[in-house]
């Protein structure tokens, strides 16, 4: 991760987009919609979403899936640039 200000905006920034049980692809636009609109968008992975695999995979699958950067994971939450 980048520098101690983006550190700070991003440890500030609410989680806007929730992937569940449905998976990644109900979000995809949605998060691409909010990446138009905000350089940084908090994602939170709930239980239901992550079945066999990690958060970290699925937040690495879901920023190829919308040209995303992801710039940090941290416990079940992303945060893509």
């Amino acid at each position: 991760m980048a520098d101690d200000s983006l550190k700070a905006r991003i440890h500030d920034l609410d989680v806007t987009v929730w992937v569940g049980k449905g998976g990644l692809e109900p979000v995809v636009e949605e998060l691409r919609d909010q990446l138009r609109e905000n350089d940084l968008v908090k994602v939170k992975f709930l239980r239901a979403s992550r079945g066999g695999t990690t958060t970290e995979a699925l937040a690495e699958d879901l920023a190829d899936r919308v040209n995303a950067e992801l710039v940090d994971s941290r416990g079940h939450t992303a945060v893509f640039h």
